[in-house]
């Protein structure tokens, strides 16, 4: 896959497809089955992992370890919603349904967690 058509793939639902697929194979061929295997805790831990090292990359490390932190954050994350059955479009749509509001706002409007 070149660049310029990577974007458009992605964008696209495709990367859901493709764990959606990964998960269907074996532990040992498969990483992203070995997680969903582990179960929530552990893909979990990944994503406290995953968030520590973006932040880190984000204070002090190249453009470049940004952009791959934030990936390996974000497929994480999409892991963990298929182990949940939770669909990508559902963060779509949340993220959206927040447009237009102050984010001081809409956090407020959440209460506490």
């Amino acid at each position: 896959m070149n660049n310029e058509n990577c974007y458009d793939r992605w964008t696209k639902a495709e990367l859901e497809e493709e764990i959606r697929q990964r998960a269907s194979s074996t532990a040992s061929k498969s990483y992203t089955r070995s997680l969903l295997d582990a179960g929530l805790q552990h893909i979990g831990g990944k994503i406290t992992e995953e968030a520590g090292e973006l932040s880190q990359a984000l204070q002090s490390e190249t453009d470049d370890r940004v952009i791959s932190e934030t990936a390996d954050v974000l497929y994480h994350a999409m892991v963990g919603l298929r182990a949940r059955g939770l669909d990508w479009r559902r963060v779509i749509e949340a993220l959206a349904a927040r447009a237009g509001r102050s984010g001081h706002a809409e956090k407020a409007s959440r209460g506490k967690t």
